[in-house]
């Protein structure tokens, strides 16, 4: 309704991410209550996926050009070469470099980044939401997660944030895209990247199709 709307936009049109031109975006009224808690709870989910997503953008991108040398699994006779990118790196990464993975992943989670110290989470509880700050995103790192050993700026903090969630934002449609093309086309090669051009549109200025 209209004055949900209204409730939610007085109440978070000044929150990180409200950015031109589109402003407080909310089409499913997921903030119609103006819950705070709730808000909070989805930013940092948001802020995670984007994260997550950011990496596997690079993820796709880094093994075109470069890899670890040596072996991945040295029992098995695979090296990090043999592994091809993208989607088929799943039937060819061995069950026990997953669970390694996952493992690592869970101690990042259940510690918040110290891990030493055990943070609570659990369902609907992040560890940056549960830590002293109590930010969404904020594991207490510090700028660009240096420990705090850079003084952080408050004007260009602001930015940065904003820039994460834009760009977290965009990685997560991206990433969504790769992984469809690499899917359809069956690799992560130039043929998932380019588009079939007729003949004349080859040659800057050249519309007259040629026979």
């Amino acid at each position: 309704s209209a004055w949900a709307s209204a409730v939610a936009l007085e109440a978070f049109e000044n929150e990180l991410g409200v950015q031109p031109p589109v402003g407080f975006w909310d089409p499913l009224e997921f903030t119609k209550d103006g819950d705070k808690a709730k808000f909070l709870r989805r930013r940092a989910v948001e802020i995670k996926h984007g994260r997550v997503c950011m990496y596997a953008c690079i993820g796709y991108f880094v093994p075109e050009y470069t890899r670890f040398s040596g072996d991945l699994s040295p029992s098995l006779g695979i090296k990090f070469s043999d592994v091809p990118n993208g989607l088929g790196a799943l039937s060819q990464v061995p069950i026990a470099g997953w669970l390694q993975i996952v493992a690592f992943c869970g101690l990042i989670e259940s510690t918040g980044f110290t891990f030493t110290q055990r943070k609570q989470i659990g369902w609907m509880k992040d560890a940056s939401m549960t830590s002293e700050k109590g930010e969404p995103g904020n594991f207490g790192l510090g700028w660009i997660g240096a420990f705090n050993t850079i003084k952080p700026v408050p004007a260009l903090r602001q930015r940065k944030l904003n820039a994460e969630l834009a760009n977290g934002r965009l990685a997560m449609i991206a990433i969504m895209g790769m992984l469809f093309q690499n899917g359809t086309f069956g690799t992560t090669g130039p043929e998932m990247w380019s588009i079939e051009l007729p003949e004349y549109a080859n040659t800057v200025g050249d519309f007259i199709p040629k026979n």
